[in-house]
């Protein structure tokens, strides 16, 4: 199946390690010209064959993932498709911080992915074709224990996506949220305890599918959200859990 990405150019934030790489290689797969950017340099070095642009950016520092996106925007001509992506804050109960953590978690999960969207804006429009799309966490269906900064920070993410969708589509440009599961990223491995493989056994015993995800199956997710394929999809949020949540 022709995904209609080829010549379309893609930005990733987060994107040389975990869910957002396995995005990214997914997407370049089908023909995108693929940008990413993330904190650590050694990663970004690491990953130099498998992306078209590497950058290293703290999407917190909101004038410096501003400028990542105008450079790359004019560097490859133009700009189709954001994925808009951060890592996750520290892991507690919600009597264990306070408000100046609550903030950072915010900063972090929430506004670093609205300043993304909003940088990429104008260059959407302009292309004419757009695809947003907010990496988020099952959290935002289902809160999870000992996230309590996720929980919160991340499900605003939601109320932004759901408010954009009808601002946006008059000019073809789709809005869409991925709400992971367990997925085997090195931040699950970290959740998952000293004894990784026990950890992950565990967790997998509240999956129907009986395992955790793995990351080129979020790719996949992503990349046909993105697609020219989802043209008439926007406003979904999709988990991508092997049927965790199971709320209707």
């Amino acid at each position: 199946m022709d995904m209609g990405l080829r010549g379309r150019v893609a930005a990733i934030a987060g994107g040389t390690s975990g869910l957002g790489l396995a995005t990214a290689e997914a997407l370049r797969a089908e023909g995108a010209t693929v940008a990413v950017c993330g904190r650590s340099a050694d990663r970004g070095d690491a990953i130099g064959d498998r992306v078209d642009h590497v950058a290293t950016v703290d999407v917190t520092d909101h004038d410096a993932a501003t400028a990542w996106i105008d450079e790359l925007a004019a560097q490859l001509g133009a700009l189709h498709i954001l994925v808009a992506n951060a890592g996750g804050p520290p892991q507690g109960m919600a009597t264990a911080f306070d408000v100046a953590d609550y903030r950072a978690a915010v900063e972090l999960s929430l506004l670093s992915q609205i300043n993304l969207v909003q940088a990429a804006l104008p260059h959407l429009r302009r292309a004419g074709w757009g695809r947003i799309l907010f990496v988020t966490s099952k959290s935002v269906k289902q809160p999870i224990p000992g996230l309590a900064l996720s929980n919160t920070a991340r499900a605003g993410i939601l109320g932004y996506a759901k408010s954009l969708v009808a601002d946006l589509g008059a000019g073809n440009i789709t809005v869409n949220v991925l709400a992971p599961g367990s997925t085997r990223t090195a931040r699950l491995e970290q959740l998952a305890g000293d004894d990784v493989e026990a950890g992950l056994e565990a967790m997998a015993a509240n999956i129907p599918l009986g395992r955790v995800g793995r990351p080129e199956e979020f790719g996949a997710a992503a990349t046909f959200l993105a697609s020219e394929r989802a043209s008439f999809v926007t406003g979904v949020v999709l988990p991508v859990d092997g049927g965790e949540i199971q709320g209707l």
